[in-house]
């Protein structure tokens, strides 16, 4: 297996006298889909918040291409290549797809923005991933369906030569079509060498995309395997109970005396 493209190890995190993350290690890999499983409160949110640099570490190692990389906030994370398009997608109704893509980030010419290279780069982003449900970079997007917001936020990611896409449950509340727009968006980024974070509650969607899948349960990793190790009830299982089989943590952690 090629050399993880991003990767947590060891990583605790605590907030209060509650424990959240327990030594986690996590690793993303170049043109695969790495599906982040577990239940509400297993710290899928918080493992996010930390690569994604909003939240510090206790203790644990930050690495980025095979480098130990010190992160002191979002702006870190960008500059090394790492974007998180989450659930609220972070786009402006009043403003159109060119304007949402270089939100914060506008090129200038002269005094004022370079229009014409803003919509020529967003058009080739678009096109690069395929994207033909977008029928003009100027429409607001207020008048984007669901898919199409998606859309539209995931091309933002991929816009700064990212290397790294972390995507916070993209299918949630969109329609059959719309998830199969973005699914196969999901896909065409790892098959162009990126690393995918998907997290997500549907497995019908994990097994469809995902490469690896990592399952929390309880702020531990009950498992880190290819999907095409295990079945869907084993997945059910480690989320549910911390373990399946062979595969999960050896004490249960909720019944585990102190």
């Amino acid at each position: 297996m090629a050399e993880p493209l991003l990767e947590l190890r060891g990583v605790n995190k605590s907030f209060g006298v509650a424990h959240v993350l327990h030594d986690v290690d996590f690793a993303v890999y170049p043109g695969q889909v790495t599906a982040l499983v577990g239940d509400n409160g297993a710290g899928k949110s918080t493992l996010v918040k930390i690569i994604a640099g909003i939240y510090g570490r206790d203790t644990g190692d930050y690495y980025f291409g095979g480098k130990q990389v010190e992160v002191h906030g979002p702006r870190d994370v960008a500059a090394l290549g790492v974007e998180v398009v989450y659930q609220d997608l972070a786009l402006c109704d009043n403003l159109d797809i060119v304007q949402n893509m270089f939100l914060g980030r506008e090129e200038m010419k002269g005094v004022g923005l370079d229009e014409v290279s803003m919509e020529s780069r967003a058009r080739e982003t678009l096109s690069s991933l395929s994207v033909r449900t977008v029928k003009s970079v100027r429409q607001s997007v207020a008048s984007l369906s669901g898919g199409q917001r998606q859309t539209v936020a995931i091309a933002k990611a991929v816009l700064w030569n990212s290397k790294v896409v972390l995507l916070d449950e993209p299918t949630a509340a969109l329609g059959v079509a719309q998830t199969r727009q973005v699914l196969d968006l999901v896909r065409r980024l790892a098959d162009r060498g990126l690393g995918v974070v998907l997290i997500s509650h549907n497995m019908g969607d994990v097994f469809e995309v995902a490469d690896r899948i990592t399952a929390l349960y309880l702020g531990r990793v009950a498992a880190d395997v290819p999907s095409k190790d295990v079945t869907h009830g084993q997945v059910v299982e480690l989320i549910t109970a911390g373990r399946s089989g062979h595969l999960g943590i050896a004490e249960n952690p909720a019944t585990a005396t102190v």
